[in-house]
């Protein structure tokens, strides 16, 4: 529908002498129509990726599954909690390796953070800005790939994926770096709220490609 027809669609739609823009076209996510019912869903989301990665290393597969999870519910496709699990499960193989590299990054920036911090190490103040910039880097790297799997495609083609998702759309990096800080500020404040965190960082993957699509 081009803008000519929208504008007459609009114009029928608010006098009542035509079909409504909901008889027209099929709304484009039709599960997330109720506000508070997918705040509940991102929620559940979040819970449910922080049970799975509880083990840190299989933190990739459960960001994996959780994110498949809210677009089969935003487009009001079968969304049960057991497919969660299967794609959880089929995400682990992979995952695991993502995950064992992506606790090393984090040691390895941590313990640099830490030593700038100490004083130990001359440019400290630099090292660390460095360190808490690499740190939220992975982050949003661990999203967009967490984002890219299937169970098709893998983890490899995912990780492949990251530098040419990000170059495609560089302010939805600006988008996943908020979110990834939001985690970390949200668990800092309250350790359960990291559930929270999760869910929203989840939702913030999928919510993406409706902002590319009204751009």
């Amino acid at each position: 529908m081009d803008r000519r027809e929208l504008r007459a669609a609009r114009r029928a739609d608010a006098s009542g002498a035509g079909p409504t823009l909901e008889e027209r076209a099929p709304a484009r996510y039709p599960g997330a129509k109720g506000a508070f019912a997918l705040f509940g869903e991102v929620l559940l989301t979040g819970l449910l990726v922080a049970a799975a990665g509880l083990l840190v290393v299989t933190l990739p597969a459960a960001l994996a599954a959780g994110i498949r999870h809210l677009r089969r519910y935003v487009n009001a496709e079968q969304s049960h909690v057991k497919t969660f699990w299967q794609d959880w499960r089929r995400a682990l193989p992979g995952g695991l390796v993502v995950g064992v590299a992506a606790v090393v990054l984090t040691f390895v920036l941590t313990l640099d953070i830490s030593l700038a911090n100490s004083g130990a190490l001359p440019g400290g103040g630099l090292i660390s800005i460095v360190g808490w910039a690499g740190l939220v880097a992975g982050s949003v790297a661990l999203l967009v790939a967490a984002g890219a799997w299937t169970p098709e495609r893998g983890w490899r083609a995912a990780v492949r994926s990251i530098p040419s998702s990000l170059a495609s759309d560089p302010i939805a990096a600006v988008y996943l770096v908020a979110a990834a800080v939001l985690v970390g500020v949200m668990t800092w404040m309250l350790a359960p709220l990291i559930i929270a965190g999760l869910g929203c960082a989840a939702f913030a993957v999928v919510a993406l490609p409706a902002r590319r699509g009204r751009r």
